[in-house]
């Protein structure tokens, strides 16, 4: 055991300072989507700022989209294992879409409001301030988010200046999550009644609830955790990441009602996207409209995302040119953000952006990779 580590740890804890680096990395508000209401919770685009002394890509830009639940700082969790500061040490430039903080008053949107709405929005957006196309990359429901908004796009005849697309731990086929699959049949008897009441009551589901779901899919970690940090204490880089996720845990954003009801009405009860199309704002969107290259990330200690119900989008991307399906170490946020996502997620993220760069990608045959 390293004991100056272990002692200058234990100050830290005890001072109440703690050990992570949470400070995020900088950036700049690019534009705000003022069509969004109420005004604090109005969707803002930001730009991070590159840094000091790394030569920039001549490649496309990347825009983060994040799942709604989850705070956008999931990307930049913390100094070291933030996923933003990696790609800004790559010298790409990255963009990040926030939803601000979604409130009673907007429990009225659907997920059409983002798939319609924002996600093309800020891609025009950072189109118009780069000059060019992107890649994208969602996380959980902001890759499904991704997936939609740029079939919807095609469908309508209005590509979206997007080159290639990037899912991570977005499930499409419920039945693969042991979570919810014993809830199916008891939503088909229902009619989900039940759980229609209670969303349709509050208007949204509040964060303190969403927190403690988020928190109970890893229960056992929460049970062994004093014991894991004290396993840890000489280990500085592993007791931030376990700061630094509980920081993320406690702040996490309400879900507004109508989305929670979407989710659960055509994907728990009705496991409509594991077909491919998703009914939404009186039409129907497949994902085998999609014409750009995609690559899906799935964690192999995911419960809330398991490898089958993510690996099935491999199969319903019958139009893109090239479909990579990974695993990488890790949960839900772990295969995101955590200490081993450095060495295999983000390596597979790099890989991928850079052969479908400016000067690539466009000559591409099928290849549906399982």
């Amino acid at each position: 055991m390293d004991l100056f580590a272990a002692a200058s740890n234990v100050r830290h804890t005890l001072t109440g300072g703690g050990v992570a680096d949470l400070r995020r990395m900088p950036r700049d508000r690019v534009a705000v989507r003022t069509a969004d209401a109420p005004r604090e919770s109005r969707s803002v685009l930001y730009r991070y700022r590159p840094l000091d002394g790394v030569e920039p890509l001549d490649e496309p830009p990347l825009l983060l989209v994040p799942p709604l639940g989850a705070p956008d700082f999931a990307y930049d969790l913390r100094r070291g294992c933030s996923l933003v500061e990696h790609l800004l040490g790559t010298g790409r430039t990255v963009y990040l879409v926030d939803y601000g903080g979604l409130s009673f008053a907007d429990r009225r949107r659907g997920i059409e409001h983002w798939v319609d709405g924002v996600v093309p929005w800020a891609v025009l957006e950072t189109e118009q301030d780069t000059g060019g196309p992107m890649h994208l990359l969602g996380w959980s429901l902001g890759g499904i988010f991704c997936l939609l908004a740029v079939a919807a796009a095609e469908e309508a005849g209005v590509p979206l200046p997007v080159r290639a697309v990037v899912e991570i731990a977005s499930p499409v086929d419920v039945t693969a999550v042991p979570l919810v699959a014993p809830l199916r049949p008891v939503a088909a008897v229902t009619g989900g009644r039940g759980l229609s009441a209670v969303y349709q009551a509050f208007g949204l589901f509040p964060s303190t609830i969403v927190s403690t779901a988020f928190k109970l899919t890893a229960v056992d970690k929460l049970i062994t955790k004093p014991l894991t940090k004290l396993s840890l204490i000489d280990d500085t880089d592993g007791l931030a990441q376990i700061e630094a996720v509980e920081y993320l845990m406690n702040n996490m954003h309400a879900y507004p009602g109508r989305v929670f009801g979407q989710v659960y009405h055509l994907m728990l009860r009705s496991n409509d996207l594991a077909d491919g199309k998703l009914a939404l704002a009186g039409r129907s969107i497949s994902l085998g409209s999609i014409t750009v290259p995609v690559l899906v990330v799935a964690g192999t200690g995911d419960v809330i995302a398991p490898l089958k119900s993510v690996e099935k989008v491999v199969e319903l991307l019958t139009g893109s040119p090239d479909v990579r399906f990974e695993t990488a170490p890790g949960g839900h946020l772990g295969v995101l953000t955590g200490r081993k996502a450095r060495t295999t997620t983000w390596p597979l993220i790099d890989g991928f952006l850079r052969d479908h760069g400016a000067d690539h990608g466009a000559d591409h045959g099928p290849d549906h990779k399982a």
